[in-house]
């Protein structure tokens, strides 16, 4: 029998009643079973968070901060069990699973620092005027399954670093890291203030509708963040989405094809393309365009696609079904439309697992459902372009607007060609990189709000000011 995993409410582990079976998507075996909670289970989360906040939001900042070093180091010292476990139900390889241990580990002690002080406004002799930052209160984190653990932290942390306390749910395709997590850190925060819960999907519009949640932090898709975002209309709820994108990332002529084209596979290809900020269309000017191409092709063929716990694998599975078939599709849609392939387009049809080939298509049309839509999967169209302002309308003419990156010789040039990119973030030489200490969030339908920084803590609390008239005081 596949090992049963618990749920933390009020500081305990405890159980459901019915169970929900979580996959490897290498070998489609079912490695463990989680709580499959509903209303009742998410009424005693809430209750428990709603009365530990009445002390959690007094707490001082060290508090708050010892609290959050606590998970951090608790995940630090269990990073060989946890990342393995991660590799099995999210299919990353090893060294990618680690990196996520680790890098959420991180992220915890880097964001306990962060501190909302006091402002003064005014301090004259008629009137005192400070600007104060208090708790929003109980929140609700809904957490995607591609990063499972990263970004279960980079709910859990700044919530309680703001004096507010969360109730957590985590994918069902991905919550056994995360339960395990909570099971560690059990005894190392107060009883209340961090809950995890599991379930299906269903779960997640009761917490968004739940009258005692006051706000909503959730990652994911456009499509549920607007769901979301209906349902926590009807009290008001804060929010904070950070929703899908369709990546650009701009070459220009005087990158050197030789540097630059296992930066720009491993862009498109970690986590096997499932990342939101993963580069997902990639304009390549036209006097590299045939040198690069091939040279990113050739090293497509280098790497490995297998079982993240295989030595040597660098692309992993689709982490679950539903996504491995859209990836599927999105491929048999260029296959019918005659497009080029580069490498790929054809599945190995033997087997069990979540595997789709590197894909890399050869100058698609803009309109090409591979180039329009966000792929979350190991396939990358790479597209010719002639001039700056071309590319950057290209670039631009998308819903969506999380990040982008511009590559080239002349970082001054990649500065100007980012700031006329619609996008909230834009790497220059680089990808993927997030600081805990600088806002991130999406431009239009990419998000609502923002994460990491003084401005994603801002989003866990309202500005209070408190205006004190001092030539005034009745007698």
């Amino acid at each position: 029998m596949p090992k049963q995993y618990k749920n933390l409410i009020n500081g305990e582990m405890v159980e459901s009643g019915e169970w929900l079976d979580v996959v490897n998507p290498a070998n489609e075996q079912v490695i463990g079973q989680v709580p499959a909670c509903g209303k009742d289970d998410l009424d005693r989360a809430v209750a428990a968070a709603r009365t530990a906040f009445k002390t959690w939001k007094n707490s001082s900042f060290e508090e708050r901060q010892a609290a959050c070093m606590a998970i951090s180091a608790t995940i630090k010292e269990n990073a060989d069990e946890l990342f393995r476990l991660l590799t099995s139900e999210q299919g990353k390889p090893h060294d990618q699973a680690k990196g996520e241990i680790y890098g959420a580990a991180g992220l915890a002690a880097a964001q306990s620092t962060l501190k909302l002080d006091d402002v003064i406004v005014e301090d004259s002799d008629t009137r005192f005027h400070r600007t104060r930052r208090v708790p929003v209160g109980v929140v609700g984190g809904i957490v995607p399954w591609n990063f499972p653990i990263m970004m279960g932290i980079q709910k859990i942390v700044p919530a309680l670093m703001s004096g507010c306390t969360i109730v957590l749910k985590p994918s069902p395709f991905t919550p056994l890291t995360t339960l395990r997590i909570a099971e560690l850190i059990a005894d190392k925060v107060p009883p209340g203030t961090v809950n995890i819960i599991t379930g299906e999907d269903s779960l997640g519009p009761l917490i968004t509708s739940h009258p005692d949640i006051d706000k909503i932090t959730f990652t994911g898709s456009t499509a549920t963040g607007k769901k979301i975002m209906e349902g926590a209309s009807a009290d008001l709820k804060r929010i904070t989405l950070e929703l899908g994108g369709n990546d650009a990332s701009i070459v220009l002529p005087d990158a050197d094809p030789k540097k630059v084209a296992e930066q720009l596979f491993w862009s498109s290809f970690t986590n096997a393309g499932q990342i939101c900020v993963a580069a997902k269309r990639i304009y390549i000017h036209e006097d590299i365009y045939d040198e690069l191409s091939q040279a990113i092709a050739d090293y497509a063929k280098t790497v490995k696609v297998g079982d993240g716990s295989e030595q040597g694998t660098g692309v992993g599975p689709i982490q679950n079904k539903k996504q491995y078939e859209r990836v599927l599709e999105l491929i048999q849609d260029a296959k019918d439309n005659g497009y080029k392939f580069l490498t790929g387009g054809d599945k190995d049809p033997s087997g069990s697992g979540y595997y789709v080939p590197i894909t890399i298509l050869d100058n698609p049309p803009e309109d090409a459902r591979i180039v329009a839509e966000e792929q979350f999967g190991p396939v990358m169209p790479l597209m010719k372009f002639s001039t700056e302002e071309e590319v950057i309308q290209r670039a631009n003419n998308s819903d969506y607007g999380l990040a982008g990156a511009v590559w080239t010789g002349n970082p001054d040039k990649g500065v100007e060609i980012a700031e006329q990119l619609e996008t909230g973030t834009v790497w220059i030489n680089e990808y993927l990189h997030l600081s805990p200490f600088a806002p991130f969030g999406g431009h239009k339908q990419s998000g609502f709000g923002s994460e990491y920084g003084l401005d994603g803590l801002k989003e866990f609390t309202y500005a209070q000011v408190i205006s004190v008239r001092k030539d005034n005081v009745p007698a």
